[in-house]
């Protein structure tokens, strides 16, 4: 049996860790997988065969039993699904491993199919009827806010086959699509001036970041050959998710491209707007006015795109070892509560994360949460970049945010994307503080806040941007097929915007949409960063106000995972994110960050 070993990559920086995904399973030929496969084939059906056209009869008590029979058959599911998912992801051009995340997706889509039944029939039991069984049973009435969301589906509802149809096709619809995405992603080649050897994705926009201004040149345009040499496929792939997307949506009567988000957040349109019209009516106020002190900083009168990320010339360059990065954000999150330090230190040392870039990894950061009854793996890579350190903060913010709302249980552990983002934003901030409190002179201070501004900037700015963007791209194709041209067109629209007058773009950046995870995986996605850095800066500001029980207010928040309403979470924090001055309370901050930044001067 070839074992899935815990191991370490030796890097510049230090031993960085691998995953041990055998709290999931020992190997991918382990006796369980296949057991826990064969059961699911059982079990779905045994499930339909007791339930199928029968839920409105049952009593709560009955229906308890149901609900917690059909959880039973989420956390295999997912159990499953998260090994063969995470193993991919750590090499997405190793063709056994592919094989192996399809292969199970197939059983497991097919295993369940019988269980499509299942929320169509909850949402025809008429509300009063529902609202007795709840008032019958207090357990079963913890998942109201789950059938709550359910049932905000109901006038979206498809006939129960159309329902089995659209379950059984969706491995060779959006996810094939999503895969060919990824794949494609993980095999490009970027030759850059200067270097001897191609170079990958990950690597090669980490030149954006790199003190030579020649090399962060070099890596914008190999950046930009590659995506221009591919553009044909990725407007294929747009066009075809952004086509199935509206023809579902046609079908289930959306009315717009981005209802099915919002629903799926339990989030109101309004305080989404809300936020989007905040953050664009600030981009003068905010990125404007900051990329204009950036290109003084940097003896500019314009500033390329390649500049955008530049490292400030009185930041002094230095890549940061593993052991420091660690010690940094636990003596960080310590400063907060000793209690998210411990529930962070397992991470670190019983192979929680993957860190080291390697060859066929997939880019980016993540924290999975797999299932209720194991534990998250976080995913890096870590290039040593002071940005790294804070991305590690971020995605264990989300880790130990996954960890505690495991207690509710896996259908009621998830937590709505609005809300996803607050406690990974929150460590991020707690992180920063401590460097901030710890800076030894003026200029590190001012590296600190201008870091600091560039994130937020990332985080609030550029995520609305992209989300502007994402709602022109499937406005657009609603009226036809879209040429890259046209997608490139709706790219710099938004772009020129957001950035403001001071930037240049070079030939070839009207590409860089192509390689955005987000638009292919999760649409209307981003919206959740600028969320949860606007609901974090808030928070923080009623922490420093009064630090008095916050803690465990906090904690609470944490744990109640998706079992409440974003109202009632923030309740206890004195907040409500659907009045709009809530926004511009976030985004005062940042504006204060910058209003020191220019005092310094």
């Amino acid at each position: 049996m070839a074992l899935d070993q815990p191991t370490h990559t030796q890097t510049e920086f230090g031993e960085l860790p691998d995953w041990d995904l055998s709290a999931l399973y020992s190997a991918p030929d382990a006796p369980e997988f296949a057991r826990h496969l064969d059961w699911l084939d059982q079990e779905c059906k045994a499930f339909a065969e007791t339930y199928a056209g029968k839920l409105a009869s049952l009593d709560a008590d009955a229906m308890l039993a149901c609900v917690q029979r059909y959880e039973k058959i989420d956390m295999v599911a997912g159990r499953v699904m998260s090994y063969a998912g995470l193993r991919y992801y750590q090499n997405t051009v190793d063709p056994s491993r592919a094989k192996f995340m399809s292969d199970a997706q197939d059983r497991v889509t097919v295993a369940t199919t019988p269980l499509v039944f299942f929320t169509l029939e909850l949402n025809r039991i008429e509300d009063a009827a529902f609202d007795a069984l709840l008032e019958a049973n207090a357990e079963l009435a913890r998942f109201r806010t789950l059938f709550q969301r359910m049932r905000a589906m109901r006038p979206h509802q498809l006939s129960d086959e159309l329902e089995r149809f659209l379950h059984d096709q969706s491995t060779v619809g959006a996810a094939a699509w999503n895969r060919l995405f990824d794949e494609t992603m993980a095999g490009l080649e970027f030759r850059v001036a200067g270097e001897d050897e191609p170079m990958g994705l990950e690597a090669t926009l980490n030149l954006l970041t790199d003190p030579d201004r020649a090399r962060r040149e070099a890596g914008a345009h190999a950046l930009a050959e590659v995506f221009s040499s591919n553009i044909k496929l990725f407007t294929r792939v747009h066009n075809t998710l952004a086509k199935d997307k509206e023809i579902e949506d046609r079908w289930r009567k959306m009315p717009t491209p981005q209802t099915s988000r919002h629903l799926a957040n339990h989030v109101e349109p309004e305080v989404v707007e809300a936020l989007r019209n905040a953050v664009v009516a600030a981009y003068p106020r905010l990125s404007h006015r900051y990329y204009a002190l950036k290109a003084k900083w940097l003896g500019l009168d314009k500033l390329e795109i390649w500049d955008r990320n530049a490292p400030l010339p009185m930041e002094a360059p230095r890549k940061i070892g593993w052991d420091e990065a660690r010690a940094t954000v636990l003596d960080a999150f310590s400063g907060f509560s000793t209690d998210l330090a411990d529930l962070t230190e397992p991470f670190f040392t019983q192979g929680w994360i993957d860190a080291a870039v390697k060859p066929g990894k997939a880019p980016g950061a993540f924290s999975h949460p797999t299932v209720t009854d194991a534990h998250p793996f976080v995913m890096l890579n870590y290039l040593g970049k002071p940005r790294d350190v804070m991305t590690l903060a971020h995605e264990l913010g989300h880790g130990v945010h996954q960890r505690l709302a495991a207690g509710q249980g896996e259908l009621l552990s998830s937590t709505p994307l609005t809300l996803a983002e607050t406690a990974s934003v929150f460590g991020e901030m707690l992180t920063f503080r401590k460097l901030l409190d710890n800076a030894a002179t003026q200029a590190e201070r001012k590296v600190l806040l201008a870091g600091k501004v560039e994130d937020m900037i990332n985080t609030v700015v550029r995520q609305i941007a992209f989300y502007d963007f994402e709602c022109k791209l499937h406005a657009a194709r609603r009226e036809g097929e879209l040429t890259p041209d046209d997608i490139n067109a709706l790219w710099m629209s938004v772009q020129a915007e957001s950035l403001g007058p001071v930037f240049n773009f070079m030939e070839g950046y009207e590409c860089f949409w192509s390689y955005i995870p987000h638009f292919i995986h999760s649409p209307f996605y981003v919206y959740a960063y600028a969320f949860g850095d606007g609901l974090v800066n808030a928070l923080y500001a009623a922490y420093e106000a009064a630090p008095e029980g916050f803690q465990d207010k906090y904690f609470a928040m944490l744990k109640a995972g998706g079992s409440q309403h974003h109202k009632d979470l923030l309740a206890p924090f004195a907040l409500d994110a659907s009045d709009p001055v809530f926004w511009d309370k976030g985004l005062a901050m940042i504006e204060g960050f910058i209003d020191e930044l220019e005092a310094m001067e």
